[in-house]
């Protein structure tokens, strides 16, 4: 008689179960490098020009980050009113540009606390949620360096339509930022997102420009809603200081 031929089906079947239960984080390809900083001097430069010009103020409120930040400038000073904000994003930049330009548009200012926003464009530019992480902890010792004392808040990555289906690795690198966050008393993770979602955990759609990315002025007001107590409760009192 030959011997029975046994189905590796439910093996493999088995196998699989194993996997998935192994690998319920999620699991995100090599990381890609940053690309180069240098394709923003052109921007930076600006800022350094319009300082000479008109020097912003010492101890204020530098707010930095990608184009979701640039595109508040025009409201931001009214929406965080009495605070003394100083507008610093360039549209497009990722957490290791922050990083690299510090020096130049954030740490000159000497001031009292940062508000940040990064990592949208990093995970879409294929950066895994732990090297946002890292480079993160990078700026923040760049930073602390010098200005031990400065406060850091950092908003959440946002949702959107046009990149919905990065959420989920933008929500691990959210995790990751308010870990960072909840270790040191001089860090707050201010989480703008979940006010960008619907009671289901859709994406809410009349809070975008037609490009289903960047924010219209209903978002922006929901980014103030959740930003600007924080902000108040925390940074008044040293606004109020001669």
């Amino acid at each position: 008689m030959r011997p029975r031929r046994l189905s590796l089906f439910p093996l493999l079947a088995l196998c699989s179960l194993a996997v998935i239960e192994i690998t319920s984080e999620p699991v995100f390809p090599q990381d890609k490098p940053y690309p180069s900083p240098d394709r923003f001097e052109r921007a930076i430069r600006a800022f350094e020009k319009a300082d000479r010009t008109k020097p912003p103020p010492t101890g204020g409120i530098v707010c930095i980050g990608s184009s979701s930040m640039r595109k508040w400038h025009a409201t931001i000073r009214k929406d965080l009113a009495p605070l003394t904000v100083i507008p610093r994003g360039f549209g497009g930049s990722n957490m290791h540009d922050a990083f690299s330009f510090a020096d130049r548009i954030v740490i000159r200012y000497k001031p009292r606390a940062i508000v940040l926003y990064e990592g949208d464009n990093d995970i879409a530019q294929g950066i895994s949620p732990t090297k946002i992480r890292n480079t993160f902890l990078a700026l923040v010792a760049k930073i602390h360096r010098p200005l031990p004392q400065t406060r850091i808040y950092v908003l959440a990555i946002k949702p959107s339509v046009r990149r919905w289906n990065l959420w989920p690795r933008m929500r691990q690198a959210n995790r990751l930022l308010a870990e960072e966050c909840a270790k040191d008393k001089r860090l707050t993770y201010v989480d703008v997102a979940a006010v960008m979602l619907k009671k289901n955990g859709q994406v809410k759609t009349d809070i975008f420009e037609s490009d289903n990315l960047h924010m219209n002025r209903k978002g922006y007001l929901l980014w103030k809603k959740v930003l600007r107590p924080t902000l108040l409760r925390r940074e008044l009192r040293f606004e109020l200081q001669p």
